[in-house]
């Protein structure tokens, strides 16, 4: 009687750790990629850039430093300083080193 308890203990537990790894590779794991995708993005972040903020504000970086940008918006120029991390997307196609992508060129 006392082994069947203990085997539905161990079979609980295995049920668990097999449930964390699911949740790790399907849900943890993309999220964490994305993030540091998302933040490498806010890095590279360059003059000339056309950006939308996280508002939805749609600009142009003219100045670039280490926890703001100036964007300059709209037909009558108005410039708005605003955080790196309220940047949502970069419009401005960036070539990807084929370093990068790990594919090697052909010529």
């Amino acid at each position: 009687m006392e082994g069947a308890a203990t085997t539905g203990f161990g079979s609980s537990i295995l049920m668990i750790v097999i449930i964390f790894v699911v949740f790790y590779f399907l849900l943890i794991r993309p999220q964490k990629k994305q993030e540091k995708k998302t933040q490498q993005m806010r890095a590279s972040l360059e003059v000339g850039d056309e950006i939308v903020t996280i508002g939805g504000i749609i600009g142009t970086v003219v100045v670039a430093k280490d926890d703001y940008l100036v964007i300059e918006t709209g037909s009558d120029r108005s410039k708005v300083r605003i955080t790196r991390w309220a940047v949502q997307t970069n419009n401005t196609p960036h070539e990807v080193p084929a370093a990068e992508t790990g594919k090697k060129s052909k010529k």
